[in-house]
Order: C-alpha cells, then sequence, then structure tokens
C-alpha cells in the first residue's frame, strides 16, 4: 500500500494549465468516484483551488501513471500538456507534503490560513463520496491535528501580511477601540473589500463605503452592515470618519489638504486615520502637514509587512520541526497497523482456549466435582494451553541459535531475569 501526492501549484503551472485541471464542486463527486474506481485506487481525494489541484490516493504501487492518465482522460487532455508541471510524492514524503500544504508553508502568501478550510473541503467531499478509505481518512484527520498544532504552537498566521490587514493592524493601534470608530473606505475593489472584512471582524462601529459607481459602493456595503454613498457626497462626510482609506484607480487625487483641512476643523480636531492604498496616491501628500491627521501610505505599511514576513518565516521554522514530530507519528501508526492483524489473530487462538477450557470446567461441575477442584485444574489447564505454543516456539529458536526471536520474545512477554 501506498500514500501517493500529485498535483500542480502557482510554482510548477501557470495559470493556463491550472485552470484546465480544475475540478469545481459541481463535477467533484464524480471525478472522486471515477478515479477510485481505478483498479490499483483504493483511496481518493482531490483538493482544487486557484492556486493548485492536488490528488492524495491510497494505491496498491508507487507510480503515478494510472493517476495521470486518468487525469488525462477526464479533461480530454494529453499527457504530454501537463505532465511536465507535476510533482509526485510517495508515503513519508506525501504524508510532509500534506501537512506542510494545510498548515500554509506552501501558499503563495506564506502561512495564509485559507488552505486548511479548503483542505477540510476536499476531506468532506471524499467522505461523502465514499472514496476516503482507512489509510487516507486518519492522513487527513492527523492533518488537520498538525496544521492546528502549528496554529497554536508558533505565530505562522498572527502578522499580517496584506496591506489591508496591515492597515487594520495599525488603526487598532491608534484608537483604543474600533467599535466606537467609523470608517470611511474610498473604492470597492478587492483591497478595500478586503480592509471592509477585517474592519467588520474587530468590531468596527461604522462603515461608509464611497465610490465613483454608486451600485458597487452599495453591494459591497450591504455585505458589511454599512451604508454606500457616490464620490461627490465626500466632502459632506469626510468628517464622520476616523478611519480613512483609499483604494482607487484614480489617475488624479480624490482627497485634498483644502477638503481633509475642512473635515478637521469639523471634528474639532479630532485626529483621523488616513491610508493611502492607491497608486498612484488618492489623498494629496501635503495632507501629512495637517495636526491631528495621521497619513499612511502603501509604502509605509510596507514595512510592517516586511517585518511580519520575517516573523512568519522564523515561525515557519518552528512549524517545520512540529511536522518531522508528526509525519513520524503518522508513520508509526502506520507501522503499527502491520501488527494489527497478528494481535487479532492472538486473541482469537486465546478466546477460543478459553472457551475450550471453560466449557469443559462447567461440564465438570454438572457432573458434581467440587468448584475448587474443578478451578484449580482449569487454571492449570489454561495455563498449559496458553503458554504451550510460545514455549515450543522459543525452545525451537533456542535449539537453531535464533537469539533474535529469544530476545524478542523475553522483550515481548517483558520477562526479568538473566537472558
Amino acid at each position: 500500500m501506498t500514500l501517493l501526492a500529485v498535483g500542480i501549484n502557482y510554482n510548477t503551472a501557470p495559470v493556463a494549465i491550472r485552470e484546465r485541471l480544475a475540478f469545481p464542486a459541481e463535477i467533484l463527486e464524480s471525478s472522486l468516484t471515477t478515479l477510485w474506481n481505478q483498479r490499483e485506487v483504493q483511496g481518493a481525494a482531490i483538493l482544487s483551488t486557484c492556486n493548485r489541484t492536488e490528488f492524495y490516493c491510497q494505491t496498491d504501487n508507487n507510480s503515478p501513471d494510472t493517476l495521470i492518465n486518468w487525469i488525462a482522460e477526464n479533461k480530454k487532455i494529453d499527457v504530454a500538456e501537463f505532465s511536465t508541471y507535476l510533482y509526485s510524492h510517495t508515503d513519508s514524503q506525501s504524508i510532509r507534503h500534506m501537512f506542510r500544504v494545510a498548515c500554509g508553508l506552501d501558499s503563495m502568501v506564506l502561512g495564509e490560513p485559507q488552505i486548511l478550510g479548503q483542505m477540510k473541503t476536499a476531506y468532506q467531499a471524499a467522505y461523502e463520496a465514499g472514496t476516503l478509505g482507512k489509510h487516507l481518512g486518519k492522513l487527513f484527520q492527523h492533518t488537520f491535528s498538525a496544521a492546528k498544532k502549528v496554529r497554536t504552537d508558533t505565530a505562522i498566521g498572527s502578522s499580517p501580511v496584506s496591506v489591508a490587514f496591515a492597515a487594520v493592524q495599525l488603526s487598532q493601534q491608534i484608537f483604543d477601540s474600533l467599535s466606537e470608530q467609523t470608517a470611511l473606505l474610498i473604492g470597492a475593489g478587492e483591497t478595500i473589500e478586503l480592509t471592509a472584512r477585517h474592519l467588520y471582524q474587530n468590531n468596527i462601529g461604522r462603515i461608509i463605503i464611497a465610490n465613483r459607481t454608486y451600485d458597487k459602493a452599495h453591494a459591497l456595503a450591504s455585505q458589511f452592515d454599512g451604508y454606500a454613498i457616490a464620490l461627490s457626497e465626500l466632502p459632506s462626510h469626510l468628517a464622520e470618519a476616523d478611519i480613512v482609506v483609499s483604494s482607487t484607480a484614480s489617475q488624479l487625487p480624490i482627497l485634498g489638504k483644502g477638503s481633509v483641512e475642512s473635515a478637521i476643523k469639523k471634528r474639532k480636531h479630532k485626529p483621523m486615520f488616513m491610508v493611502d492604498l492607491a497608486v498612484p496616491r488618492d489623498i494629496e501628500p501635503e495632507v501629512e502637514q495637517l495636526s491631528d491627521v495621521y497619513l499612511y501610505t502603501v509604502d509605509d505599511l510596507q514595512h510592517t509587512i516586511d517585518q511580519n514576513m520575517d516573523s512568519r518565516r522564523e515561525a515557519a521554522k518552528q512549524a517545520e520541526e512540529i511536522i518531522d514530530t508528526q509525519v513520524e507519528h503518522f508513520l508509526s501508526w502506520m507501522r503499527s497497523q502491520g501488527a494489527q492483524s497478528v494481535i487479532k489473530d492472538y486473541r482469537q487462538q486465546a478466546e477460543l482456549t478459553r472457551d475450550e477450557a471453560l466449557a469443559k470446567a462447567l461440564k465438570q461441575l454438572n457432573n458434581g466435582q467440587t468448584s475448587e477442584d474443578v478451578l484449580n485444574r482449569l487454571a492449570y489447564t489454561l495455563t498449559n494451553k496458553l503458554i504451550h505454543t510460545p514455549s515450543t516456539q522459543i525452545r525451537e529458536a533456542g535449539a537453531n541459535d535464533r537469539h533474535d526471536l529469544v530476545a524478542a520474545a523475553r522483550e515481548i512477554f517483558k520477562l526479568k531475569g538473566t537472558p
């Protein structure tokens, strides 16, 4: 039995290849079923994200050929078109790879947490399709435990590495409580959406979203219990904002020194925290000259992000050590499975011996023999029957100079005394 991991990711394959090998949710169950039905496959799961597609299988051999041919057939793509982009791992390296992926150590953004949720989705899909198998199912469970331990014992995910998250983190350093603050977000793109999400998760008091297209602003604001305004309404709402984050594609500044100065006067010089994430800049640089305004640009935040990336890299070293230990734990579990059948057979043999001796003892009691005599004979008979075969085998091992078996017997039975 082999644990096999085969896949492509953002490092090995361009998006043109990744999108051809993607497995969206609507075809995942049927794809898992056809993969599991391959003759050499006893377990299968598929992880498919925008950055990677990976196949985790329990197979009869360590060759990925069956899987690669299945991919080609399933996706109607020639093997030569994608095989050079593939990576393949077996057994301990497969285990390590899955652990690293789940911990975010193999992600485009080091330590990002979303991949763990995506792996749990892959596990759930395979579970519902009935394609996991014993060993692969256990591996997924151990993977989740390893990822949890890494998250708990290291700082791999504690330091923000996006400008949106860094902006929110900085605002938390300036204001005692975001729940009492109003945030004005200018734009409606991905960065502003991410900023809104982080603010919302950190219990911001109010969110106002301004955009050139009001409908886009409204659609975004409605996700975070905020309200939308058009850009033309900025002057009348700017004074309400304790936090201003701007990220648009405008070629000219949206907020000038004069409009911000007017807002500060209306606020009676209550401090305003402003972050300009746009290039070209949305906020005139001269705004920084105003008292009670704390203006940061994307370059200012980059220093924080670089520091946080250093922190994550250091945490990643700790994570790798944890993964080394967790891989060995899982390998130990796999090795123990080889002994399970021996333990089962030995127990069945002992139970059969017990039942035969007990039946004989009950018959003797029914025939009128005293309970003391029957119990003594039962104990004697049961002891002799249980030790007969091991004793014979140990004696033969000694006669044949199999000292390794004699030593193993002493260890297995925990015998004391001089070997």
